[in-house]
């Protein structure tokens, strides 16, 4: 399977030189989606069986292992060539990042039901599912998602603590050939 950074430079020129330019972005946005299914999977897993009668505890299960994962992924691929923190100053910054982005994404959703009392003109269910659908994961996993990936390279992985960007390189170990390819801009 080929890696995103092959997919990457199989791009036309111009279209190349704007995804190198937002890897980090691109890399951050398949973190998030990549939990955001493993939540689903989880979180359905256990809410349709074991846990059917306790929902909310389902989706704290899923939603700790999705923020587990994603810190994970996030260090080591993402933002691999940022940080150079301690881990576990990295991982503060991170979960906490990651629990105001969980107040982020349910903003909306609050502010429809409670402010705006928006379930008070709708009978049907199908309407109220579609609404809280897209309130919660769209509307607000958006706004969560620009609030992380901008607090998380200002803070948790700080582009100045780089760990392995060693004369440029994007690459965490880069070999001798590919730091030499790197650095003729070849890349």
């Amino acid at each position: 399977m080929p890696s995103i950074d092959s997919l990457i430079h199989r791009l036309p020129g111009p279209l190349r030189v704007l995804a190198i330019r937002h890897t980090e972005l691109i890399k951050f946005a398949i973190v998030g989606g990549t939990t955001m299914v493993f939540d689903l999977v989880i979180f359905y897993s256990l809410s349709l069986t074991i846990l059917e009668p306790k929902p909310v505890v389902a989706k704290i299960i899923s939603g700790v292992m999705a923020t587990i994962l994603s810190y994970i992924l996030n260090r080591e691929w993402a933002f691999k060539n940022r940080g150079g923190r301690e881990r576990h100053h990295e991982a503060l910054l991170f979960f906490t990042i990651s629990g105001i982005g969980v107040v982020l994404a349910a903003a909306p959703l609050w502010v429809a039901n409670n402010l705006f009392d928006i379930r008070e003109g709708h009978n049907s269910l199908t309407m109220v599912l579609i609404l809280d659908f897209v309130l919660n994961y769209i509307i607000g996993n958006l706004l969560q998602m620009a609030f992380r990936f901008w607090a998380l390279r200002k803070f948790a992985f700080p582009d100045e603590n780089a760990r392995g960007a060693a004369a440029g390189s994007t690459d965490y170990d880069p070999t001798p050939a590919e730091a030499a390819e790197e650095q003729l801009g070849h890349s």
